[in-house]
């Protein structure tokens, strides 16, 4: 196993919001480090629309910014959402807020925005190198060789690197060639749903045409359409449907069978969006997929970060999140280690069964989020779960206020959210208002069930929010 040596040259594949993110980390270290980016320079090129699901960035993403000094300016950038506002189609909204109150909010951020931030910033240590139109066709582990293809020339170049991360996302090259390794697998898990960008443009003098503090959702049963608000005014708008059905991609084959599909079930929404069908048929038709491997080194020259060790589907808004936290963890193993493998191993045992669990909780969210949030059943254990959270503050915790607003690892806040839904349930049973619920057993059941869980996991329910 070779040494970590603080001033060697290391190899960052992927120059995407993870990628740029862990070479600010490993540059504040000391080493120098050289990014191979597939793509265009963003900064300088346009990229294509179409595929971006803004950012939701909360607390584990924020901490992570923290750490390079750049969660301050990332956060001018941000617009606050405080909640969700659902859209049914008989009209009316319905407000849900994400918290216990108005400071627990996770924001909206630019996707595009944030990685040209953090690509510049990177390049401004002075040890980052970002090279664009690279394509790595093969990576021997051996030797430690990468076959890079410069686009531009159309030539082939061997690049000799120590140790190589792979930050290029969920078709990651990288993890294909860890995945020849003896020992080494992969699962990929694509959704049957598929996913189509549109946009909500601004109002007069970049006026906000809803409101502006909120994660906008129509749930339909079998799909629905979210909105983020964007900077300018505008909101980013989602549409998730089946690609394959009676309502689907694949159905949705005309410009008139696409607007009297909005006419019918987003009313409110069509007036909004001019552009819909000249974005409905331009803009791509993205997939979502979710990716376990194991494991994610090959020793000490290989590391797969992010989406390329466990890309998840975005209904938890914890992808980037999560990948950010990723750099962290992996920063802390780097101080404790002397020796990358030793490194490597301590991150993966630290970070895999917490990825699994976001998983996870990804696609149930995904099934919260389209069947749930207009249930009228839904909503009445919503508002106990606030009485509740509010009423016996540190005592009972959620599930989505752990994963969101603090850095207790992932695999205890989906255990807490079973243990937590379950007292909801059975404090709701009955119920018609939330004010009803009966606080003395409420009480009861949490020091039975949750208050032991958190004191026998102390040390992970310890961590800084």
């Amino acid at each position: 196993m070779h040494e970590i040596e603080r001033t060697e040259r290391v190899t960052v594949v992927g120059a995407g919001l993870v990628g740029s993110l862990l070479s600010m980390y490993l540059a504040r270290r000391g080493f120098h480090v050289d990014v191979l980016e597939r793509r265009p320079d963003m900064r300088r090129e346009s990229i294509g629309a179409g595929r971006s699901i803004n950012l939701a960035i909360s607390t584990r993403g924020l901490h992570a910014l923290r750490q390079v000094g750049l969660e301050e300016e990332a956060l001018r950038h941000a617009i606050p959402m405080r909640g969700r506002m659902i859209h049914p189609v008989s009209g009316g909204l319905a407000f849900q807020a994400y918290g216990k109150d108005e400071s627990q909010h996770i924001n909206s951020l630019s996707r595009a925005w944030l990685n040209a931030f953090l690509m510049t910033h990177a390049e401004g240590t002075g040890k980052v190198r970002i090279g664009f139109k690279q394509r790595v066709q093969h990576l021997d582990l051996e030797t430690g060789t990468l076959g890079v293809l410069d686009e531009p020339s159309g030539t082939t170049r061997e690049v000799r690197t120590p140790v190589v991360f792979g930050t290029d996302g969920s078709g990651s090259a990288v993890r294909h060639e860890v995945e020849k390794q003896p020992g080494h697998a992969t699962t990929q898990e694509h959704l049957s749903h598929g996913y189509k960008e549109l946009t909500i443009p601004a109002g007069p003098g970049g006026a906000f045409r809803m409101e502006k503090h909120a994660l906008h959702i129509w749930p339909r049963g079998a799909y629905m359409l979210i909105a983020l608000p964007n900077e300018d005014g505008s909101f980013t708008c989602t549409l998730f449907l089946p690609f394959q059905g009676p309502v689907s991609f694949e159905s949705l084959d005309s410009p008139s069978r696409v607007v009297a599909f909005f006419q019918e079930q987003f009313p409110d929404a069509l007036p909004l969006i001019p552009d819909l069908v000249h974005d409905f048929f331009h803009h791509p038709t993205g997939t979502m997929v979710t990716v376990k491997s194991a494991p994610w080194h090959v020793g000490g020259r290989a590391l797969l970060l992010g989406d390329a060790a466990h890309a998840i589907v975005p209904f938890f808004g914890q992808g980037m999140n999560c990948g950010f936290e990723d750099c962290v963890v992996l920063d802390e193993c780097l101080g404790r280690h002397t020796r990358w493998a030793e490194a490597f191993e301590a991150f993966s045992r630290l970070r895999k069964t917490n990825a699994d669990a976001i998983a996870d909780m990804a696609v149930e969210n995904f099934v919260e989020m389209r069947d749930k949030t207009a249930d009228p059943r839904f909503l009445l254990e919503k508002a106990v779960e606030k009485a509740l959270l509010n009423a016996f503050p540190g005592e009972f915790i959620s599930r989505y206020s752990l994963v969101s607003f603090s850095r207790v690892p992932y695999r205890l806040a989906y255990e807490v959210g079973a243990l937590a839904s379950g007292i909801v349930a059975e404090l709701s049973e009955g119920l018609t208002r939330a004010e009803d619920v009966d606080m003395n057993r409420a009480r009861t059941l949490i020091h039975e069930r949750l208050v032991p869980f958190v004191k026998e996991h102390s040390d992970g329910f310890g961590l800084e929010r």
